[in-house]
C-alpha cells in the first residue's frame, strides 16, 4: 500500500529551496512530473546489489596480472569496494598507485559482475513490467550507483527497452566520489532527458537524499531486504510494488 508523506521545503538542482507542499497525504500529483527515474539494484534487478566477493575476485585478477602480492593487512582494504583511506594507504603500502589500481580492479569487477548476471546470477523483479505501462504516460530513466558497463548489460540482457535513458557510474575515483547520495549522475540524466522535474524511485536512504538534492521527488520502494528498514529522511510517498506506482502516476 502507497503511503504518501507530507513533504516541505523541495530544494532544486543547486540546493535553494523551490516551493513547499504538504499533500495532506492525497496521492502525489501526476501532472507535476516531467520524468520519473528508478534505481537498478534492488529496485528492478532482484537483490540489494552486487556480492561483495566479485571485488575481492576482481583484485585477485589486478594482482594476478601486475605479479604482486600483498600482505593480509592490505588485503582486505585493497578487496573492498570503497576508496577510501584504507585503500589509499594499502596502495601506499604495496607501492602502487592508488588511482590505476582502483580503476583496473573496478574494470574486472564490471566483467565479473556483467558474466555472473549473464550466468542467470540475478533477475528482474515481477513487478518491472508495470514500468512498460508507466512509460506511454511519461518518459522514464534508470540511474544506478552501479557500473555504467554492468546498467548497459542490465538494459540490453533484460530488454528493457522503455528507459529513455539508462545511466550507472563511470569506472575509476571520480565515478565512486558521484555515487548517491552526490546528484550528479541524477543531474546529468534530467539534463539528457531535457526535463527538471519528477520522481526518483530507490530502495536506500541515499536514494531519497540524492532526489532531493536533484529537486526531484522521493519514492522509496520496501522489498524483501529492505523491508524493516528505518528511515533518517522521509521521501514522498513510500510503495511495496512498482504496480502501486503505475497507479500513483496514471490516476
Amino acid at each position: 500500500m502507497a503511503t504518501t508523506h507530507d513533504t516541505d521545503d523541495t530544494r532544486d538542482r543547486t540546493g535553494e529551496t523551490t516551493h513547499d507542499t504538504d499533500d495532506g497525504g492525497e496521492d502525489i500529483d501526476a501532472d507535476t512530473y516531467e520524468t520519473v527515474l528508478f534505481d537498478m539494484d534492488g529496485v528492478i534487478l532482484e537483490g540489494r546489489g552486487t556480492d561483495p566477493a566479485v571485488h575481492r575476485r576482481a583484485l585477485d585478477d589486478v594482482l594476478a596480472d601486475r605479479g604482486l602480492a600483498v600482505p593480509d593487512d592490505c588485503y582486505d582494504a585493497l578487496g573492498s569496494d570503497g576508496y577510501d583511506e584504507a585503500f589509499r594507504a594499502a596502495c601506499a603500502s604495496v607501492g602502487v598507485d592508488a588511482p590505476t589500481l582502483f580503476h583496473e580492479r573496478e574494470m574486472r569487477s564490471a566483467t565479473r559482475g556483467v558474466a555472473r548476471l549473464a550466468a542467470g546470477s540475478r533477475g528482474l523483479y515481477p513487478d518491472v513490467e508495470a514500468i512498460d505501462r508507466l512509460a506511454s504516460h511519461t518518459p522514464v530513466g534508470l540511474v544506478s550507483n552501479n557500473y555504467h558497463p554492468t546498467v548497459e548489460f542490465v538494459v540490453d540482457h533484460f530488454r528493457l527497452s522503455a528507459f529513455g535513458v539508462a545511466r550507472g557510474r563511470d569506472l575509476g575515483p571520480d565515478g565512486y566520489r558521484r555515487r548517491k547520495p552526490d546528484p550528479h549522475y541524477l543531474n546529468e540524466t534530467l539534463d539528457a532527458l531535457g526535463v527538471s522535474a519528477g520522481l526518483y524511485v530507490g530502495d536506500r536512504e541515499t536514494d531519497v537524499l540524492a532526489a532531493e538534492r536533484a529537486g526531484l521527488e522521493s519514492v522509496f520502494i520496501r522489498r524483501a531486504h529492505n523491508a524493516a528498514v528505518d528511515l533518517d529522511v522521509e521521501p514522498t510517498v513510500e510503495i511495496e510494488s512498482l504496480d502501486e506506482l503505475v497507479t500513483l502516476i496514471t490516476v
